[in-house]
């Protein structure tokens, strides 16, 4: 059956009355609240299609109707008409980036912060693997006799030191010499861009220190394998738990159940990373039987052409799309440009 400019208008009623409402919509609803020109009579009959076309559902007994996830993908895909965001939502966003910040994790923090408080729903972001992350600089300092710093910074802000042993006759002249050629040799290249010919050089370079490349080899390997464990952000947990959806017990502990495991949130964000723009899962579309009534509205935020990482807002199927959509896809062009600043060093 296809879908006529009537249905499409009675459909796209139905959807914003029970995003706005969480109360099932019936005919003289629609007749009453939205100028369709149409009687109720009428609009019962159409209801009745977008029913037996699987547009919308009966919930239990009730007289209204709902929107079906094939509902609310056909309004996603061709009713839907972004929401705009407001001048001091904007100014909102640009000026929690504009405060002084460092660390790649204040500013994936502060962007899932501003999601939850804009949208009211839970916000999660995937921080940067950094291994796609390039050295800066490496410096050791001499701390004591036989005891060093070693000192890692990361051109997207993050900064790495770890003690180390070192021979009671090294010097910081000594450090200083390795810290030289190890920046020399390693600027610029990611973790896993470093080549077993390039630490041969390093090591010609330097072979009176072989023991210390040993150790600061380590330590670094090891934090990189830290680091490529996926880790993901969570901002406005109880947001969806106050949703009436989830006003029931076993939910409420099944959604818990679901936030608590970082792998689960991990592989909700994972699929979207070769996306180039927003992208929305709905109900059933969602891979874990838990999220079934959920939707995840994600995109990938980029240095470059380079992804480093995913942003989502997670609610539920009644979700407001057109403010989701919008708000997602203006934060990830942000936290893009702002991460970008950083690695150039203007962002300070």
């Amino acid at each position: 059956m296809k879908m006529d400019e009537r249905k499409q208008q009675i459909l796209l009623a139905i959807i914003k009355d029970y995003i706005s409402t969480a109360e099932p919509v019936g005919s003289r609803t629609i007749s009453r609240k939205y100028d369709l020109g149409v009687s109720p009579a009428t609009i019962r009959n159409e209801m009745s299609d977008l029913e037996e076309m699987g547009f919308i559902e009966q919930p239990h007994t009730s007289a209204g109707r709902i929107p079906s996830n094939l509902g609310y993908r056909y309004y996603v895909d061709c009713l839907m008409q972004r929401e705009e965001l407001t001048r001091e939502e904007e100014e909102t966003i640009l000026q929690g980036y504009e405060k002084k910040v460092r660390e790649v994790g204040e500013v994936i923090s502060r962007t899932g912060r501003m999601m939850a408080r804009m949208t009211n729903y839970t916000a999660l972001v995937r921080t940067p693997q950094l291994s796609k992350s390039t050295y800066k600089h490496i410096q050791l300092v001499l701390m004591a006799p036989s005891q060093a710093l070693l000192i890692v910074v990361m051109d997207m802000g993050a900064v790495h030191h770890q003690m180390m042993t070192v021979p009671e006759n090294i010097t910081q002249e000594d450090l200083e010499q390795i810290s030289s050629v190890l920046n020399a040799k390693l600027q610029g290249r990611t973790m896993d861009s470093i080549r077993l010919t390039l630490i041969k050089e390093i090591y010609f370079e330097l072979s009176k220190h072989r023991n210390i490349l040993d150790i600061a080899f380590q330590l670094m390997q090891d934090q990189l394998h830290l680091e490529k464990e996926d880790k993901v952000h969570l901002e406005g947990v109880f947001n969806i738990l106050n949703q009436p959806e989830f006003h029931n017990v076993d939910r409420v502990k099944v959604m818990l159940s679901l936030l608590e495991q970082e792998e689960s949130l991990s592989q909700l964000l994972m699929p979207f990373e070769d996306s180039r723009d927003v992208t929305v899962r709905i109900g059933s579309e969602n891979p874990r039987q838990e999220m079934q009534n959920c939707s995840v509205v994600t995109a990938t935020y980029k240095v470059g052409n380079q992804v480093l990482g995913t942003v989502g807002v997670l609610g539920p199927t009644r979700m407001d799309y057109a403010k989701v959509i919008t708000v997602v896809d203006y934060m990830t062009k942000n936290l893009s440009r702002v991460l970008e600043e950083m690695m150039k060093g203007h962002y300070k």
